[in-house]
């Protein structure tokens, strides 16, 4: 990834790259809002909503995301060093802080403001990624099994009627 080509497309040599024509566009949460703008149902079409969307885009990027990549660095990289012990209940106490948040957030509800957006699907993207390699917080577990189980629903009903 660090060859010139690839360093064309992203300057720091990181995944993903999106390529569409001459475009060449990196960071997932640009890719994913450039695809929402030009995919019926990923933004809303009412301002207020639609502001309230991308909000959650980047809330998953900035608020949720770096706590659990910091989890990840902290047991994959970091954990076999002397102050590990320490630091690693710190950092789990970090993401069920955040997860437990999301949850509360989310309560019953299918999506985080009314309707399914890219911003679920930003949130779920970021939240799967924490896997078997971070704390489980039960409250987040159970909201987003449901809003995995929606955005699969949403994934068939787009597929069976050509958006896909």
């Amino acid at each position: 990834m660090k060859e010139p080509a690839h360093l064309a497309l992203h300057p720091f040599g990181q995944i993903p790259t999106y390529e569409e024509g001459d475009l060449a566009l990196f960071e997932t949460g640009s890719i994913v809002f450039h695809i929402a703008e030009r995919h019926a149902g990923l933004l809303p079409d009412d301002a207020n909503t639609r502001a309230r969307a991308i909000t959650w885009m980047f809330a998953a990027l900035n608020t949720l995301e770096p706590p659990i990549l910091e989890l990840g660095t902290a047991r994959l990289l970091e954990g076999d060093k002397p102050w590990s012990k320490e630091r690693l209940p710190l950092v789990e106490d970090r993401v069920r802080n955040r997860l437990g948040q999301l949850s509360a957030r989310l309560g019953d509800a299918d999506w985080l403001d009314g309707g399914f957006s890219a911003g679920d699907l930003m949130m779920v993207s970021v939240e799967a990624a924490r896997g078997d390699a971070t704390v489980q917080e039960r409250g987040a577990n159970v909201a987003w099994n449901r809003v995995d189980a929606n955005l699969d629903g949403k994934k068939s009903s787009t597929k069976d009627s050509g958006c896909d």
